[in-house]
């Protein structure tokens, strides 16, 4: 585990802004070629409760359905080359995650315990691509197997180094199982998807969100519904226009419950610790 090191608060309101041009960029080149993103998550909550960033947010995230995601991979070399590049594990092989990040040129931040990952860094926004599940609840079960695996085999090359006891032996266990046979069962759910289809929708590489804040009924726990994501508004965010989920109530009380209540102040902490950084 790397040294934590903690920013001033000017310091975090400076990542934070650095970041802005990242959205404008993505923003631009969908709105060029007809590609729908919408912010989500804290970017969501944070515009329409905060009419930009959560305070206490450390980053942004992005989401499209995998159609519009593989239409913005080609597309991705037309953002502004001196202020952003796209990453994925496709054109950076060291990167290991299933969604892919846009990283802010000239910068550096890496996450605490990432220190031995050797792909590129810098300040980064996510984008998260969302992929089709299976109609029935059975079916959402399984896949949800499936995505544990999908998840934690990259993740082990990380917490093999950060963890103990049986947990740190069962990730070097999974860290033996290979990270492209992990993309390959991602490209077999992407065939299976796209904006037409009445599948509910969920992102593959990461627990779903259906029960990572809050454990909603089987029925609503791994999947949400696709038309969230194809109806869409835009919000003033940190004195921008982006868009975002037009259904945003329900969206958000998916997610949080009461989201309009501000969590207890000792919930107000960045996501993950920055062993350094550098904007």
């Amino acid at each position: 585990m790397g040294t934590i090191k903690y920013l001033t608060h000017e310091e975090f309101r400076k990542l934070q802004l650095t970041q802005i041009p990242l959205i404008e960029e993505v923003d631009r080149v969908c709105r060029k070629h007809n590609i729908k993103y919408t912010i989500a998550c804290g970017t969501l909550l944070g515009a329409v409760r905060h009419k930009g960033y959560i305070p206490w947010d450390d980053d942004a995230d992005i989401t499209m359905l995998r159609e519009d995601y593989e239409n913005f991979r080609k597309v991705a070399h037309e953002m502004d080359p001196s202020i952003a590049f796209f990453q994925d594990h496709y054109n950076d092989p060291e990167y290991l995650w299933g969604y892919a990040k846009v990283r802010r040129i000239g910068t550096k931040f890496i996450r605490v315990g990432q220190e031995h990952i050797h792909c590129k860094t810098g300040v980064a926004i996510d984008i998260f691509p969302l992929d089709d599940c299976p109609k029935s609840i059975i079916g959402q079960f399984f896949q949800d197997i499936d995505c544990f695996f999908i998840r934690k085999i990259p993740y082990s090359r990380v917490a093999k180094y950060s963890t103990k006891g049986l947990e740190k032996l069962g990730y070097s266990f999974l860290s033996l199982f290979s990270v492209e046979k992990v993309f390959r069962r991602i490209e077999h759910y992407a065939k299976k998807s796209n904006n037409s289809t009445p599948n509910n929708v969920r992102l593959l590489s990461i627990m779903s969100w259906g029960k990572i804040w809050r454990k909603h009924p089987l029925k609503q726990r791994y999947s949400m519904p696709k038309q969230w994501f194809l109806e869409r508004a835009e919000y003033d965010f940190e004195g921008h226009k982006f868009y975002g989920i037009k259904d945003y109530d329900a969206f958000l009380e998916f997610l949080y419950g009461d989201y309009m209540t501000l969590p207890p102040e000792d919930k107000r902490e960045p996501h993950a610790p920055v062993s350094d950084y550098e904007f």
